[in-house]
């Protein structure tokens, strides 16, 4: 059986975000591809800081497993400098659940658009 290949979402309060800072799909999934060969900075844990839309913005990706990769989070690089330690733990703790997910609750999260697929493969 060949590997599967790699899923990208972004989740409902991120694509939000990213509407509003006027980050495209194709720009987070060139960026996801970036993330993917270790172009981002690792926190741990299956989370990732990646830089957006010129270096103005930082992303916060959960990939923990690999499978499923998942814009999280969105912060201008002005307001916010870095994860607080609190911030950190959830976002592993999120990670990891993420990374549980069975196809019947990820179809279920896609239905009720909490998760947006933006690319494939």
């Amino acid at each position: 059986m060949p590997p599967v290949a790699p899923r990208s979402f972004k989740t409902k309060t991120f694509a939000r975000l990213a509407r509003k800072a006027g980050i495209s799909d194709e720009n987070l999934c060139t960026a996801m591809a970036q993330v993917r060969k270790g172009q981002a900075e690792d926190l741990g844990g299956g989370v990732w800081k990646k830089r957006l839309n010129d270096n103005e913005d930082r992303s916060i990706v959960l990939a923990k497993g690999a499978k499923l990769w998942i814009y999280a989070d969105l912060f201008a690089k002005q307001d916010k400098k870095d994860l607080e330690p609190d911030e950190l733990r959830v976002a592993r703790k999120l990670a990891g659940e993420y990374a549980k997910l069975k196809d019947d609750q990820l179809a279920k999260l896609l239905k009720n658009k909490s998760l947006v697929e933006i690319c494939h493969g």
